[in-house]
């Protein structure tokens, strides 16, 4: 019998909690789940989520290297979009782009050289 797959959660690499927070949080809009320290002096392991994507933040340096690249398909990208540009963050101005390959996209890059691709397939577009 195939094994029953439920999800897939990324883990990504973070070296600074305030900056993750920072832009995680009041940039992208996702809210902390939980958080885990076996102890109070250890790396930091948390759950973050929006809008049913959800990702893992990591200080241990065994978890994830930094410099990975997420794509999180999405729906109605534009609005999203332009709420990011309304928060006028120092440090990312995202653009969209129209792809070859049948998506409208917009990458963000975290403090730790993470990539986050948020990708709404033009089908869905000419759906709306």
């Amino acid at each position: 019998m195939a094994p029953q797959f439920l999800r897939m959660i990324p883990i990504l690499r973070m070296f600074d909690t305030a900056k993750a927070r920072e832009f995680y949080g009041d940039f992208l809009g996702f809210t902390v789940d939980w958080e885990h320290r076996y102890a109070p002096d250890l790396p930091l392991y948390m759950q973050i989520s929006l809008n049913g994507a959800v990702l893992h933040l990591s200080e241990h340096h065994g978890d994830a290297s930094p410099g990975a690249k997420v794509m999180i398909e999405v729906r109605d990208l534009r609005p999203y979009h332009a709420s990011l540009l309304e928060k006028r963050y120092g440090y990312m101005r995202p653009g969209l782009e129209d792809e070859a390959w049948g998506a409208l996209t917009m990458t963000v890059i975290d403090p730790f050289m993470n990539r986050l691709v948020f990708a709404e397939r033009k089908t869905d577009i000419e759906m709306a």
